[in-house]
């Protein structure tokens, strides 16, 4: 696995394409706080850390909870626009609304990773990630 973040939303991407309410996700920092972002944005549903144990070793895991609204999946779509082979990054100036603002852009800052409406707000820039509508 070369891109985590890429990892991760294909992994909730796939999940919801086959009705799944739950999707198990390796932990890491930066996953926690883009799923934490998603759940703000209200396209997850729950957001869980858990452990779990195999044989002698302890993991540490993600568990989603999808959301759905009348039958479909909260998540229409999705752009990976930063990836490990090329890093975009943003002025606060230049962060438009996705999707005629029905849309949402995750942008790791200074201050974290937060989404562009947040990033707009406080004036901050950063490296874009991706779009989700």
């Amino acid at each position: 696995m070369t891109d985590p973040i890429s990892d991760l939303l294909i992994r909730i991407k796939n999940a919801q394409m086959v009705s799944h309410d739950q999707v198990l996700v390796p932990f890491s920092k930066m996953k926690f706080a883009i799923a934490n972002a998603l759940k703000a944005g209200d396209y997850l549903e729950e957001v869980e850390r858990k452990n779990k144990k195999d044989k002698k070793t302890e993991h540490e895991y993600l568990l989603l909870t999808l959301k759905y609204q009348d039958g479909e999946g909260a998540i229409q779509g999705m752009k990976i626009i930063s990836k490990p082979s090329r890093r975009m990054y943003i002025k606060a100036e230049a962060i438009r609304s996705v999707h005629s603002g029905f849309g949402l852009a995750i942008i790791s800052t200074s201050k974290g990773i937060m989404n562009s409406k947040e990033a707009w707000k406080q004036k901050l820039g950063g490296e874009i990630l991706f779009e989700i509508w």
